[in-house]
């Protein structure tokens, strides 16, 4: 099979392409493609909550990316999970659902300077989609694809620490999602009566599958865009060549391509098909077709730095889940009731602060687990123990993402060059401080909490840094690969309409990004929601051709 023609081809069926998907099938008179590197969403750990555990790391799953050495992590590679699965990271990731502060959206609107991006414009789209489980309000919306839910279970011990955070002068929160998110709480999250609810769930199933106009290919990998030159000199995208695993197909678009393959596949993508850096192209064996400087730039991800305390006289997971009875006990209560340990995200209860007084806004995310281990993947540790995870919301650290050959199947360099600023030193080192000090309140002293990691004879700034290096892992929310900016700015992949620069002051025609690589910066929480609006804008510029 080759030269087939669509009118929408869609480049991954995760988080945006689902949305997109379903947008554009909904006009019966255009046909549409949705091609997915992986498989369909039909292994059972992607469904039941606390399956990331055996999602992660897993082939079946996820793209088993690993970072480049890193120096601000003392020369560490970190695992760097991916979703290679229908729903994509929706199917493996958190589940907590956040929109992030409004100040994020008017920065876009200023970076962009399209006032679609402000925050007032961004909720009305945050509520299309939206099904909240208290129904419609200022903030919510309901009746939408995407389930909202509070979580099913709570910890003592979660509860005490939201009373120490308060303590130190955190304020309760009932709602991290109204524009300020600043406050502690329990999150909430994308899930329907105790099952993960993803996006393949939320917008292809039942509804593209219903469409006759609509097709899907999966354990299929475009290798490059097809990039063709118009009568004018202008660069267009014709479609893609694609890889079902035994033969290269290729497949044309009539009206666009809208690349959702996430901020590591896209800006790989687009250097496969020569759209980047020259120099990098050249490098790699390929002629460069398009010279963008700024595609698989201005990486940012959200960095956690863990800290775990051990505790007594308290229930945590450590102690239910060190037991044949204890894991009985769980497996049996989430049959019965789809409630308990197997229902929950891997964080529960969140907080955002200020890292010390002197911030401007709230500019550090905690998320708290009832449980502690020495790495993600490894044993729960035998003893009760809490981890307080804390990321600095708004990094100045900037990586890469860069092609290491010409050959698709090969993985992307990925250097996210964490820590690499005295800011970001600076914050981590406040942290692990400003963590201690909601520790050491009151409320959580029957707990008798120790610290483990990193350890109370680490106290200089250079130490907590140096340390932070040591224990801190991705929170799994790279963004900004390919970036959205103004007209005139060298380093914008995208315009405002997330349509792909053509280096020359124009654009190419018929090619989108739609993903959190367009991020131009991160938001300040968890970035999955954020990419779902995002996609919402895009499904209605493409269906009105602007």
């Amino acid at each position: 099979m080759s030269d087939v023609t669509f009118d929408y081809i869609v480049i991954g069926g995760g988080t945006a392409g689902s949305l997109l998907c379903n947008r554009l099938s909904a006009d019966p008179g255009k046909r549409v493609l949705l091609i997915e590197a992986g498989q369909k969403d039909d292994y059972h750990w992607v469904h039941i909550p606390v399956g990331y555990l055996y999602c992660i790391g897993n082939p079946r799953t996820d793209w088993l990316y690993q970072t480049e050495p890193d120096a601000g992590l003392n020369g560490r590679r970190l695992r760097y999970p991916r979703g290679k699965v229908l729903g994509g990271c929706s199917s493996i990731n958190g589940m907590i659902y956040m929109r992030g502060q409004a100040r994020d959206y008017e920065q876009w609107a200023q970076i962009t300077g399209d006032d679609a991006w402000r925050w007032d414009a961004c909720l009305a789209d945050f509520k299309t989609h939206e099904d909240h489980h208290l129904g419609a309000n200022t903030h919510h919306g309901a009746g939408g694809e995407w389930r909202v839910e509070k979580q099913r279970l709570r910890w003592d011990v979660l509860d005490a620490f939201s009373q120490a955070a308060q303590q130190a002068g955190i304020p309760a929160s009932r709602d991290f999602n109204t524009g300020n998110n600043e406050g502690v709480g329990y999150f909430e999250v994308n899930q329907k009566a105790g099952w993960r609810w993803n996006t393949a769930k939320a917008f292809l199933r039942p509804t593209c599958y219903g469409r006759s106009n609509f097709e899907m290919w999966t354990g299929a990998q475009v290798a490059k865009l097809l990039l063709e030159t118009q009568p004018d000199g202008s660069q267009r995208c014709a479609g893609a060549q694609v890889w079902n695993g035994t033969t290269m197909v290729t497949v044309r678009a009539s009206a666009e391509v809208l690349l959702c393959a996430g901020s590591i596949g896209s800006p790989q993508i687009l250097q496969l098909s020569g759209i980047g850096p020259a120099d990098l192209l050249h490098q790699r064996g390929i002629t460069p077709q398009v010279d963008l400087p700024g595609v698989g730039a201005n990486l940012q991800d959200h960095l956690q730095i863990r800290a775990v305390f051990q505790v007594q006289g308290v229930k945590t997971l450590n102690t239910l889940a060190n037991s044949l009875w204890g894991k009985a006990m769980i497996g049996l209560e989430y049959a019965l009731k789809r409630s308990g340990p197997m229902s929950m995200a891997p964080s529960q209860l969140g907080a955002f602060t200020r890292s010390d007084p002197a911030q401007p806004h709230p500019n550090v995310e905690y998320h708290v687990q009832p449980l502690s281990l020495e790495a993600f993947g490894e044993p729960l540790h035998s003893f009760p123990a809490f981890t307080a995870s804390v990321c600095n919301l708004n990094p100045s650290s900037r990586g890469t993402v860069q092609i290491k050959s010409a050959d698709f199947q090969d993985a992307p360099a990925i250097a996210p060059n964490y820590l690499s600023t005295a800011d970001d030193r600076q914050v981590a080192a406040d942290s692990l401080r400003l963590t201690r000090r909601i520790v050491g309140q009151s409320a959580l002293a029957k707990y008798q909490p120790k610290e483990i990691k990193p350890g109370v004879q680490y106290q200089s700034d250079e130490d907590l840094a140096r340390l932070a290096g040591d224990i801190a892992t991705t929170i799994f929310h790279p963004v900004g690969t390919t970036a959205m900016g103004r007209d005139g700015d060298p380093m914008a992949v995208l315009d405002s309409h997330l349509r792909v620069r053509d280096g020359r002051g124009g654009r190419i025609g018929g090619l989108r990004v739609v993903d959190a690589g367009a991020m131009p910066t991160i938001t300040s929480g968890n970035t999955n929601s954020p990419t779902l609006m995002m996609a919402e804008k895009a499904a209605r510029w493409a269906r009105e051709g602007r």
